[in-house]
């Protein structure tokens, strides 16, 4: 009898707790995660699941670094570093952090922001630029994303702005998922897609699955939870407010 390799660890979190002060209604405190642990490995997709307010968002905010955690810890390990190895978000000055959103941690939010007067194709292709890829190459890779993502070519070369919902979201998309993170936040990804681009943006993280991208996600559609999940991480309200 053969036994599967076990999958390498990309996160680890223990004890993880946010608490949020209300300034502006005489500092209550409205605690939104308490005692969140699981880790999440290469190759899986940990669904988010649970009722709105359960924190999930906040959740994702806290592992890309957006927020700090109240308490516990979040580890997330640097496969580009010689040993791959753990980095503690807490503890870790802000030119880490900005490394490993350029070369480890993707994400995905439910809305693009877009930057004033820049192409579309070059939105995409910025985070493979960033990564010293060439200007023509990384075009071409983002070009070929937004033409499977189905953007028509019409507005590829229009800054995103305008766009309409759904039309941003492919190329937040695009975005996201270009630069080859090993591990990538969705944040409801295929919130604003049809059935057709939903079936396409399945596809894609099937194959980033596929390549040993760690993924953890928030979808509340239940055919595309029930297409890319390979773990779920159920979420409980925290305590009322403090």
């Amino acid at each position: 009898m053969t036994h599967a390799e076990p999958k390498q660890a990309m996160i680890e979190v223990r004890g993880l707790g946010k608490m949020f002060t209300l300034h502006n209604q005489g500092g209550i405190r409205l605690p939104v995660l308490r005692a969140i642990d699981f880790d999440a490995a290469a190759g899986e997709c940990l669904v988010l699941s649970g009722p709105s307010g359960t924190g999930k968002s906040t959740l994702l905010r806290c592992l890309y670094g957006n927020y700090l955690a109240t308490e516990g810890t979040i580890r997330l390990r640097d496969t580009t570093a010689p040993h791959a190895p753990w980095v503690t978000l807490s503890h870790a000055p802000e030119q880490v952090i900005l490394k490993l959103r350029r070369d480890v941690i993707g994400y995905v939010s439910q809305f693009l922001r877009a930057i004033p007067r820049v192409a579309a194709l070059d939105v995409v292709a910025d985070p493979l630029q960033q990564r010293g890829t060439g200007r023509d190459e990384a075009r071409a890779r983002a070009a070929a994303l937004l033409e499977r993502l189905n953007l028509p070519r019409r507005l590829w070369d229009l800054p995103p702005a305008t766009f309409s919902g759904g039309e941003q979201q492919r190329v937040n998309i695009a975005r996201g998922l270009i630069g080859g993170h090993p591990i990538l936040l969705l944040d409801e990804p295929t919130a604003s897609l049809d059935a057709d681009n939903r079936a396409v943006v399945v596809a894609l993280i099937r194959e980033a699955l596929a390549e040993g991208r760690c993924l953890i996600g928030i979808f509340h559609d239940d055919a595309v939870r029930e297409a890319v999940a390979t773990r779920l991480l159920p979420l409980q309200p925290a305590t009322a407010i403090a």
